[in-house]
């Protein structure tokens, strides 16, 4: 597909961002930046949760996927499904009812100011962190397809797709993303479907030729019941996916933020509900895609591409949707799919970084009133430098799959705010504050040497996502360790 049709659709799509951006920003003052004044409507926000919630990592790295893993990524999708039901149901009447603007604010209300901010430093490193993996997708498809070609090194690219992002949110926050997370997640199905459509078209396949084929019963396993040993059984991955859910949503500032600006407890609940169930079925779709992708690239005989010398699944999509023949109109729906997917989730990654910052670290409502809008505003900026730093050393040390990447990292960073959390919830104990930073990070370390030992070690028991509760696990009860009544 020609690199210069390939920018004028970047540009066009960004330009329709920054007139929502102005139209949207309202007051530009920290409480509309932080909370949307608490106006969104909720099935705004279910529905563009679903964009950030699936992000550049689902829209490439979860077909990818399927050509090692099949469909077994879905045990953890169904744990999903049952985590939301609980962050509805146990954490949002928690934050509703202690008006949060940051949910960190609950530790320093519970146990004090360590808890708090050590429950914002773990934050910090698993959004930081996470977000970076997501951008990181969508630079290096446009890196090797469109800017290798113009000779425009890889941290030229890293550094544009942050600006542009800095620059539609600096202003509105977290109500200008409610809305641009809105036509990004459509963009984002329309992608999808249209690339089912138009490969079973090219196979001369209907879907319901596909859906019946030999070919597709290739890849569709997701249950793995033969041994508990396995990383990828059942009940570890049903297991992991509840946990990771209530982490990664219920206990993430990024993913409560835009919870936390529906008008009451009640749309907020309704939002976390419906966008669950949406959120099941649209990932489905996208390992129903992967499967796809790898039967066509079998029939035509596409390699796998490359990235830093060895085969990277996470790149076939873009490379069947922009080299093959399909046309240009795959191309320019891919484009807008995966830069939807990837800026859904990293613009609100990028105004919750900011606002957890304010809020939990420099405790901006203590400032001085005329400087709050300059603090919040430098905050922002410095956070973008941030992510483009974490971005550009990932293209050079990152070795696996992202979305595996992604749920790992994840069990090292989440499990702490999981045991603080699942404490002040769950027993009526105060502690010694000045000692909880020292217990997750003892955590995480046993965590750490749990996950690198050798599988003979453990009777053949791989470990898997259940890193996650183990972590949290062994932080709660450090807490009893440091516990006063």
């Amino acid at each position: 597909m020609n690199s210069s049709i390939i920018l004028i659709v970047i540009f066009l799509y960004f330009f329709g961002l920054f007139i929502i951006s102005n139209l949207t920003a309202g007051s530009n003052d920290n409480q509309t930046f932080f909370s949307a004044n608490k106006e969104s409507p909720w099935y705004l926000v279910a529905f563009g949760m679903i964009g950030a919630s699936l992000s550049g990592i689902t829209f490439i790295s979860v077909p990818g996927d399927v050509g090692s893993t099949e469909f077994t990524y879905f045990q953890v999708v169904l744990g999903y499904l049952f985590g939301y039901i609980i962050v509805a149901l146990f954490l949002l009447p928690i934050y509703y009812k202690l008006n949060l603007t940051s949910i960190y604010e609950y530790l320093k209300v519970r146990f004090g100011d360590v808890s708090h901010k050590t429950g914002a430093f773990f934050f910090f490193i698993s959004r930081i962190t996470g977000a970076s993996f997501r951008l990181y997708l969508v630079a290096i498809v446009l890196q090797q397809f469109v800017f290798n070609e113009l000779n425009i090194p890889f941290e030229l690219t890293v550094f544009i797709s942050v600006l542009l992002i800095w620059i539609y949110t600096f202003r509105g926050g977290i109500k200008t993303i409610v809305w641009t997370d809105t036509l990004q997640t459509g963009f984002m199905l329309f992608s999808v479907f249209l690339s089912i459509y138009l490969i079973n078209e090219s196979l001369n396949w209907s879907f319901s030729d596909f859906i019946f084929s030999d070919e597709l019963k290739n890849y569709s396993d997701f249950i793995v019941i033969e041994s508990i040993l396995e990383k990828n059984h059942f009940i570890k991955s049903f297991i992991g996916g509840i946990f990771i859910t209530i982490c990664m949503t219920g206990l993430d500032q990024d993913m409560m933020q835009k919870n936390l600006t529906c008008k009451s407890l009640k749309e907020a609940q309704k939002n976390m509900i419906v966008f669950s169930i949406v959120l099941v079925v649209v990932t489905f779709i996208f390992l129903i895609l992967g499967s796809l992708l790898f039967i066509y690239a079998n029939e035509f005989n596409i390699e796998i591409p490359e990235l830093n010398g060895s085969p990277n699944a996470d790149l076939l999509f873009p490379q069947i949707a922009l080299n093959s023949d399909l046309g240009s109109l795959i191309g320019i729906t891919f484009l807008l799919g995966l830069i939807a997917a990837a800026y859904s989730s990293a613009d609100s990654a990028l105004t919750s970084l900011t606002t957890s910052f304010c809020v939990d670290i420099i405790n901006i409502t203590e400032k001085k009133k005329e400087y709050q809008i300059k603090i919040r505003k430098r905050i922002h900026m410095f956070m973008s430098f941030v992510l483009i730093v974490v971005i550009i050393t990932f293209e050079k040390y990152l070795d696996r799959s992202v979305i595996d990447g992604l749920l790992v990292l994840a069990g090292y960073t989440y499990g702490p705010l999981l045991g603080l959390f699942a404490f002040g919830i769950f027993t009526d104990y105060k502690v010694h504050d000045k000692y909880v930073w020292l217990v997750t990070l003892t955590s995480v370390f046993i965590v750490v040497l749990l996950a690198s030992l050798d599988s003979s070690l453990l009777g053949g028991y791989k470990i898997g996502y259940e890193l996650l509760p183990i972590n949290g696990l062994i932080t709660f009860f450090g807490l009893v360790l440091i516990r006063r009544k």
